[in-house]
């Protein structure tokens, strides 16, 4: 197990408050911000003695804010916030807002409306995020309302504002929540408007939004901000969404058949289910270390073996696996497990899920995917049933021109063999071990997924790369099983559940001595299992969907992490934390720069 982690009090130690913001920081982001504020005071105190410059223009609280230094924005705003909560006039964070409607409501009610009008009667109540502001003279100012993904102008004007104008707007600011008391119109360009009585501070937004000339695009900065990403890029909160309904869908799509929807532990003695390298964890009153599951698929048998003859969970699964553009620690799929069908049946169930998803959440069967990103080459992923089937050791022996041996001895040293002097030949690399389940995965990956850019069934694997499934009814050797591939990337895997508890024990025992070879990912022996099977598992059919790929694909992402609300990233080294906050100020102001103590604007 790891070292303790510090504990809360350690950490306090060496922290220092900063009295200006309220803040706890680090020593040496203390003592830079009073060595800035220090070179602040002595300019001022220059700037201060110098003749007094011609008179400008006071820049109004709701005034576009970019002319303004990014690094003092949020000591300035503190400040103000600050006394705010100490005077409560306004409050900066008042308990309640009544909102009437909702932006995307009202944007369905109200947009009919012709250019001019307004329902001065018509008095509703909005709430939402400032993003910009643009003023017309003292006494209109234009203000974008965002919300739910939807936006609205807000058309602040002295005549229509109940109390001072001044007074409501001084303390608004851009990136702002605010609540709005109006009535709908459209100014004289036609643009959907609320037209306010009165604006209500509801949150101030203390840090600077990025602007949106400049945007907030850096990918790294996007998964480590991601609340920020929604705030700037609404294409983000739409993945999001599509993601939700991909889930819905499913699940509408399984309780129509009839399954029942069940939860399974996700800590146990026994990493099962997948061939997977496991997160360990220990239980303290136990005295007891746990693996975090990779997979639900032994106990949801054991339900169908209890005759819940239908059966699925969606939910996470842990890998202590690698991170890259299709990989993630801690993923999402779904599970289901149906009595008395076979991977036929599954296949074509398979085929009318995923055909009549697409079709239900585009319009059409065919989607456009971009696997190098947005600039990259362009596929066309065409879900229109029935999808291409594939047999593995039949086309791989099409393609390489050669004769496997009998499938029944490729797990066998004759077959391992065989297999290793096929990759040599063809330079396909199989780090150790180098067993015949690993380098067959590679023979498929190099050669057979590639094909694979619309859906496509790859079928009938050998037995020893699928310790859980059905023995083939005709081809000894084989098992009844298929992998479905989009974008040459898998989704799916399923086959006929092994039932045979003599089967399945020897197949377990041959994944034991693969874990003792060295094989990290084969499973172990699960006895709890075994004597489950003993009581009888009907003919069955299995099946497990990666929810996070599939989302991939059908809102054009080629990095799993853009799919992943808060995916898995390593942690920031002081650098690169000096870089983001760098990056962020250049977001705002594109003339900062970097300095020996930190960020700064010329």
């Amino acid at each position: 197990m790891a070292d303790a982690a510090p504990t809360a009090a350690a950490v306090e130690a060496t922290l220092f408050k900063d009295e200006v913001t309220g803040e706890m920081i680090s020593k040496s982001e203390f003592k830079r911000r009073n060595k800035q504020r220090e070179k602040d005071a002595a300019k001022a105190a220059k700037a201060a003695s110098a003749p007094p410059p011609a008179a400008k223009k006071e820049v109004a609280a709701s005034e576009p804010e970019e002319e303004q230094d990014p690094r003092m924005y949020f000591e300035n705003r503190s400040k103000l916030v600050q006394k705010l909560r100490q005077t409560q006039d306004p409050s900066p964070y008042p308990h309640k807002f009544d909102v009437s409607i909702s932006i995307p409501h009202f944007i369905e009610k109200f947009s009919s409306l012709e250019a001019g009008a307004r329902l001065d009667k018509a008095t509703v109540s909005v709430a939402g995020r400032l993003h910009n502001a643009r003023a017309s003279g003292k006494n209109l100012i234009f203000y974008d309302l965002h919300a739910e993904g939807e936006k609205i102008q807000i058309l602040a004007s002295s005549q229509d504002i109940e109390r001072d104008f001044h007074e409501v707007t001084k303390y608004i600011r851009r990136g702002d929540i605010v609540g709005v008391k109006g009535f709908p119109g459209k100014s004289k360009k036609g643009e959907l408007s609320i037209i306010p009585k009165d604006i209500i501070l509801l949150t101030p937004c203390l840090r600077m939004l990025p602007t949106a000339h400049y945007g907030f695009k850096d990918q790294e900065t996007r998964y480590r901000m991601r609340y920020l990403d929604l705030i700037m890029n609404n294409n983000v909160r739409n993945k999001f969404t599509t993601r939700a309904k991909i889930i819905n869908y499913l699940r509408r799509f399984l309780d129509n058949l009839g399954f029942l929807e069940v939860e399974t532990p996700m800590m146990n003695m026994i990493a099962g289910g997948a061939t997977a390298k496991p997160f360990v964890t220990h239980h303290n009153d136990l005295k007891l270390d746990l693996f975090m599951r990779i997979a639900p698929e032994l106990f949801l048998k054991e339900l169908v073996v209890g005759g819940i003859d239908r059966v699925y969970e969606i939910g996470k699964q842990f890998r202590n696996e690698g991170i890259d553009m299709t990989h993630n620690p801690e993923f999402t799929t779904c599970e289901f497990y149906m009595a008395y069908a076979d991977m036929y049946d599954i296949m074509e169930i398979t085929e009318t899920l995923l055909s009549g998803m697409v079709k239900t959440l585009t319009g059409g069967y065919k989607v456009k995917y971009h696997p190098e990103g947005p600039e990259g080459k362009e596929w066309e992923l065409d879900f229109t049933p029935p999808f291409r089937r594939i047999q593995m050791i039949p086309e791989l022996e099409k393609i390489l021109k050669c004769t496997f041996p009998p499938a029944n001895v490729l797990g066998d040293e004759e077959g391992r063999a065989f297999l290793d002097d096929l990759c040599k030949k063809n330079k396909v690399d199989c780090s150790s071990p180098r067993t015949s389940a690993r380098m067959l995965d590679k023979l498929v990956g190099e050669y057979l997924e590639v094909q694979c850019i619309s859906p496509a069934f790859i079928t009938e694997h050998p037995q020893m790369m699928s310790p859980l499934a059905k023995a083939h009814r005709t081809t000894p050797g084989l098992c009844e099983r298929f992998e479905c591939f989009v974008a040459t990337k898998e989704i799916c895997n399923a086959y006929t559940e092994l039932n045979d508890p003599f089967d399945q024990r020897e197949r377990f025992e041959q994944q034991a001595a693969d874990k003792a070879a060295g094989d990290d990912e084969a499973q172990m022996v699960d006895e709890v299992f075994c004597n489950a099977l003993e009581y009888g598992l009907p003919p069955t059919g299995g099946w497990g969907l990666g929810l996070d790929r599939l989302t991939m694909f059908l809102t054009d992402s080629n990095n799993i992490k853009e799919v992943l609300l808060f995916p898995a990233m390593k942690p920031e080294t002081q650098e690169q934390e000096t870089q983001r906050e760098h990056f962020l100020a250049k977001q705002v102001d594109p003339k900062a720069e970097n300095t020996e103590i930190g960020v700064r604007s010329n």
